[in-house]
């Protein structure tokens, strides 16, 4: 494409681009983190993601997808080497047509809207970017309004949540918060200002059974560690907690399971009350 860049080598500018695979503080120094697949930058384009860099090989036949990914979004052009293009797509095999480079959003809760349906995720210091994003990708799928990460955790921004939301994430907000505090200041900031959200945690010995509990009022829900479950401050800061009854020999869901049967009962219990309220 006439005007691109042309990168062949490992050079300085290849070896940032690769840093975004696996370093996250490199991510956050250059704010900035990497898009794999066509849907997910299909959705980051859609959703008004800034797009600084679009990263593809010149040398090959492109879809029309590509192409006109390519004409229309105002985005730095570099054409990559095959080989380079490979290593930043991180796909099995061969190198995909385009990878995108993207700015990442501010961590602010206030990206979060609330209001009387509101329904929103809070993922407790998982370990697995993988669950991270398939969180992401249930609670956009039943209606959720924001997902926030907190404490220690993996990255919503590593390559392997991205893809695992399939491109939830640019539809989505999804807020990185340090500690139960920033989490807290927000909801009674909600709270005082006439939502009054409940928190509800994810326990296998809940107080309540989750079909018995009322999800039509606004919910934050809780979903804890992979190996540990919620810490003893969420836990403490939780209104209720809420189990899944459980059949056969296990004892437990993991914690993207778990999230995907809670939201889902959050949203049967959402469009039956509608149902009802006609």
């Amino acid at each position: 494409m006439a005007g691109a860049q042309r990168v062949t080598s490992r050079n300085a500018r290849f070896q940032q681009w690769e840093a975004l695979l696996g370093n996250r503080k490199k991510r956050n120094q250059l704010g900035r983190f990497l898009v794999q697949g066509v849907r997910p930058i299909s959705l980051a384009v859609e959703y008004g993601w800034p797009v600084t860099t679009l990263l593809y090989d010149d040398r090959r036949k492109l879809s029309g997808w590509a192409r006109e990914l390519l004409r229309t979004v105002p985005a730095e052009r570099v054409a990559l080497a095959p080989e380079l293009l490979a290593d930043l797509g991180e796909k099995a095999e061969g190198a995909p047509e385009v990878v995108a480079v993207v700015e990442l959003p501010a961590d602010d809760l206030e990206r979060i809207g609330t209001g009387p349906d509101f329904l929103g995720v809070l993922f407790d210091r998982p370990a697995g970017p993988g669950n991270i994003g398939s969180v992401i990708r249930s609670a956009d799928a039943f209606g959720a309004h924001g997902v926030i990460v907190s404490g220690h955790a993996a990255d919503v921004y590593d390559p392997k949540s991205v893809r695992a939301t399939t491109g939830s994430l640019f539809s989505l907000p999804t807020v990185r918060v340090p500690s139960p505090a920033e989490v807290m200041a927000w909801v009674e900031r909600r709270r005082a200002a006439g939502c009054p959200l409940v928190l509800v945690g994810t326990d296998e010995k809940g107080d309540a059974d989750v079909h018995a509990f009322d999800f039509t009022q606004p919910v934050l829900l809780l979903v804890g560690n992979e190996t540990s479950g919620l810490s003893s401050t969420w836990r403490e800061l939780c209104d209720a907690t809420v189990s899944i009854p459980m059949a056969g020999a296990a004892s437990s869901l993991n914690a993207a399971n778990a999230a995907t049967a809670v939201l889902y009962e959050a949203s049967r219990q959402r469009i039956t009350a509608g149902r009802r309220g006609r």
